[in-house]
This record gives C-alpha cells, sequence and structure tokens, in this order.
C-alpha cells in the first residue's frame, strides 16, 4: 500500500486530502506543524510527502530542504502562496511539483499517481545497495543503521548515525553547523550550545578519525564540515 505524509496546518483541509487519498487505497499520515512533519518523516517510510508552506515551528521551506537531503522520493508543495518567488524557491530546495490553492481533489490525486509512477520506474531502473564501502575500512549499512571499520561494528548514538548518514549521502558538500543542526535536531535554534562540536568530536573518535589527518570527516575551517570518503564501487 502506498504510504503519503501530509503535512499541512489547515484542519478542514487536511482532513478532506487525508479522506480521499484513503479512499483511493492510500495510507495517509497527517501532520499539522514542520516540526511534526519532520519528526513523523524520520519514524517511519512513505512514498510521497506532500507539504504546506506556510507551516508552524518549522516553515514548508526548511521542511522540503531536509527531506530532500535525506531521501529522493516524491515531494509535491501545496500552498495558497502565489507568488513565482516562493514556487522557485520551493522547486529549488528540492520540489517535484507545485499545487496551487484551491485545487481539485481530482488534480490532486492525478499529480500524486503521476509522481508515484515516475518515482517507481526510477527506483526499478536504478536499484541500490543498502551497503557502502568506503576506502580506509568504512563499511555502513543504511538499512540496519550498521557502521564498521575493518568489520569492526562501531556503536553509534542516533544522532551521530545521522549526521554520518548525511555526510555519505551528500559526498564533498559542506555543512554549517546550523545545517546539521536544523537537519539532524529538526530545530533552527540553539545552535551556540555547541552541541554539533561535541556530536562530530565523538563521531570522529568512535571511528578512530584523526582531525589533522582526517580520511572521512573534514573541517572545513570557518565554515562547516564535509565527507571526504571514497567510495569502493
Amino acid at each position: 500500500m502506498v504510504s503519503i505524509l501530509l503535512v499541512e496546518d489547515d484542519k478542514e483541509i487536511a482532513r478532506i486530502c487525508r479522506d480521499h487519498l484513503l479512499r483511493q487505497g492510500m495510507r495517509v499520515t497527517w501532520a499539522s506543524t514542520g516540526k511534526e512533519g519532520w519528526e513523523d518523516f524520520n519514524q517511519a517510510t512513505y512514498d510521497l510527502v506532500l507539504v504546506d508552506l506556510m507551516l508552524p515551528e518549522m516553515d514548508g521551506f526548511q521542511l522540503c530542504k531536509n527531506i530532500r537531503l535525506n531521501s529522493d522520493i516524491p515531494l509535491l508543495i501545496i500552498s495558497a502562496k502565489l507568488e513565482e518567488e516562493a514556487k522557485i524557491k520551493g522547486l529549488d530546495l528540492g520540489a517535484d511539483d507545485y499545487i496551487t490553492k484551491p485545487f481539485s481533489l481530482e488534480e490532486l490525486v492525478a499529480r500524486v499517481k503521476s509522481h508515484l509512477r515516475r518515482y517507481q520506474r526510477y527506483q526499478g531502473i536504478e536499484p541500490q545497495s543498502n551497503q557502502i564501502n568506503f576506502n580506509n575500512g568504512l563499511t555502513i549499512n543504511m538499512e540496519q543503521r550498521l557502521v564498521a571499520t575493518y568489520d569492526t561494528e562501531i556503536p553509534l548514538t542516533s544522532k551521530e548515525f545521522a549526521l554520518l548518514q548525511l555526510f555519505v549521502q551528500h559526498p564533498n558538500r559542506t555543512f554549517t553547523k546550523a545545517e546539521l543542526y536544523e537537519h539532524v535536531w529538526g530545530e533552527v535554534e540553539g545552535i551556540g550550545n555547541n552541541t554539533i562540536n561535541v556530536h562530530i568530536k565523538s563521531l570522529r573518535n568512535k571511528l578512530d578519525e584523526q582531525m589533522k589527518e582526517p580520511k572521512w570527516i573534514e573541517t572545513v575551517w570557518g565554515t562547516g564540515y564535509r565527507f571526504i570518503g571514497e567510495q569502493i564501487v
């Protein structure tokens, strides 16, 4: 059964969309805030996400950015914002489509099914292994959430694994501390408490990583961190 995550703060619109998608044989999880939607996304597996832009706690733009950094599943924006700039910003953050309110339920279902078909074809063409091997003996199994170096399992906390997963999925991309905090902790504020530094240091220690001669996680001074490990095909 197809599983949809609907993030919409308007209860009446959310109820109507959810009920109609349920009648189409789809499973729907509804979140009323951006932060709740991000938490739901991390706790289950979805086939498609519908996101409103004007959300409390975490707006739709930030939620789209977080989701796209973590997954390639279809991401559709539903919003009353008509400005061209808002549409462009949403698409630039990785959204696949933009549906402007008010819209018909038939249009909503048609677009959902279209993007699901397209994504399913893409998955069939490019199947990916859950285990990734890197230089210097690093192995990561994304599905089982296991990390090892030279076949020795490394116990990571959920936050440490989330940081490593984000780095691995975006090699050579430099992430600022604020971006890492927003993505992994789901919070926009609070970066001044040195949380990122503490977790990066712990992750490096567990991986036996030397900061001055990094094998995988490199410090970009004055900016943040990036993953430099070379994947073994």
